[in-house]
């Protein structure tokens, strides 16, 4: 059994392509993200796109996942499409197609247009000679804060996971991915400073954003500064700690 979604746009083009995906993906060798799940750009009907193959999941999420709630794959479709709804820049889905077996769910797979980008947002924020560094993280600042004016709440809001696209004008357009995983709420000011300790920036860059987050939001400024460094090192205390039972663990086997 399979179910599927295509963007009625692509349609006419996708449909096929989208059947035949296990196909398609094997016989593809350009590998762009190779983890947990897998990722490949494959040109169909004169687009580039990315599919992303998301790993097979336990007996327990493959029950959960057919009759609980929405695959990875379904979640980051609709979650695609709703951006694309708010005027929030992600690359455009194209469709999504899940594979089961005995009412389990199986394989799944996302595809969307292949977003152009000149960089991730890693590279400004980890690297403190890149060029224009303070400009592109303040403007990423805002990028984040419009997200959350429009109710956008990314929950894997890491430093991989935001592309950049330099306009060459001093301005940058940012687009988000990997966005199976968000949520749409009201965001108040603690929510807002929490988004950001998947980023795993130092004080020094935390502090940039907080401030021009504060700037533009008419948040007290020295609030977000303390609440955006509290929740980071919130974070990084918290995986420390797992990383240190997790070793212990290994250590007494």
């Amino acid at each position: 059994m399979i179910k599927y979604k295509i963007n009625k746009k692509y349609e006419n083009k996708f449909k096929d392509f989208l059947f035949n995906i296990k196909e398609n993906f094997k016989n593809n060798d350009e590998t762009i993200h190779e983890a947990r799940n897998v990722l490949k750009i494959i040109s169909h009907a004169g687009l580039s796109t990315v599919v992303k193959a998301f790993k097979v999941p336990n007996v327990v999420n493959q029950f959960a996942y057919a009759y609980l709630r929405g695959s990875k794959a379904s979640k980051s479709y609709v979650n695609g499409m709703k951006l694309m709804e708010l005027g929030v820049k992600s690359p455009e889905p194209i469709g999504y197609i899940e594979f089961y077996e005995k009412g389990l769910l199986k394989e799944s797979f996302f595809i969307s247009l292949n977003q152009q980008s000149n960089f991730l947002i890693r590279e400004p924020l980890y690297a403190n000679s890149f060029p224009d560094r303070q400009n592109i993280i303040e403007q990423f600042a805002i990028f984040t804060y419009n997200l959350h004016q429009k109710n956008v709440f990314h929950k894997d809001y890491s430093a991989g996971n935001t592309l950049v696209i330099d306009n060459q004008d001093g301005t940058y357009s940012f687009s988000i991915v990997d966005i199976n995983r968000m949520q749409f709420k009201p965001i108040d000011i603690n929510l807002a400073m929490e988004n950001f300790n998947k980023l795993w920036a130092n004080e020094d860059t935390l502090t940039i954003i907080a401030k021009e987050y504060a700037k533009v939001s008419k948040y007290d400024e020295k609030t977000c500064i303390n609440l955006i460094i509290s929740f980071d090192k919130k974070l990084k205390e918290f995986v420390e700690r797992r990383r240190a039972i997790k070793a212990w663990i290994k250590g007494k086997k």
